[in-house]
């Protein structure tokens, strides 16, 4: 038993994962502001004494949150590296990988990256990392010398965040065709091979 005759252990690990659960819904619905703890404990059917035992406000829960999904982007993104040996397969599935990570977090993701003030700085972050493999596969001779990777970057990032509101949220497109479908405008363009040549 704790100090505050609470069990430790499972049931205490459910509890707060209720809480975590039902505040992450509620902020990416209603905003910070308009979130209330006494909404949160109410929809995880604990007390605000509960509540209390893990999180010293909603500030902390808010937080706690916003570094769940900070700490798994980089991680995805980390993972995702471009080297010279990939192919097109290869870019697709990276990524798959963070906008599948996206659609499976679709709450978390509006808080962390569009909602908080954090996500400025998230996506400073992220853009920095996507620029870095991109100069990397320039290097190594995937990607065209001549062309410039932050702006590569710059784009990327704009559509990945575009389209993941408007495409991804919205069920008209699952997280693998929205890939490829960005792999092939970012790797090939949209120029029909007749019209390459475009003045």
């Amino acid at each position: 038993m704790s100090k505050r005759g609470r069990k430790k252990g499972s049931s205490g690990e459910v509890s707060r994962a209720l809480l975590l659960n039902m505040a992450v819904e509620e902020f990416a619905l209603n905003g910070y502001h308009e979130t209330k703890i006494s909404t949160i404990v109410e929809r995880a059917g604990v007390t605000q004494k509960t509540f209390y035992l893990y999180f010293n406000s909603k500030e902390a829960i808010f937080q706690e949150l916003i570094t769940k999904f900070r700490e798994k982007l980089s991680t995805i993104v980390s993972e995702s590296r471009l080297e010279a040996t990939m192919d097109k397969s290869d870019i697709v599935n990276k990524l798959f990988k963070m906008l599948q990570f996206f659609a499976e977090n679709s709450y978390l993701t509006q808080i962390g990256f569009y909602l908080s003030e954090e996500s400025i700085e998230i996506k400073k972050q992220l853009l920095e990392q996507i620029s870095n493999y991109l100069n990397a596969g320039a290097k190594g001779g995937y990607f065209r010398s001549n062309v410039d990777m932050d702006f590569v970057a710059e784009s990327l990032l704009g559509m990945i965040e575009r389209l993941t509101q408007t495409q991804l949220f919205s069920g008209l497109k699952g997280p693998q065709q929205l890939a490829e479908e960005i792999a092939m405008v970012v790797l090939k363009g949209i120029a029909s091979r007749e019209k390459e040549q475009i003045q």
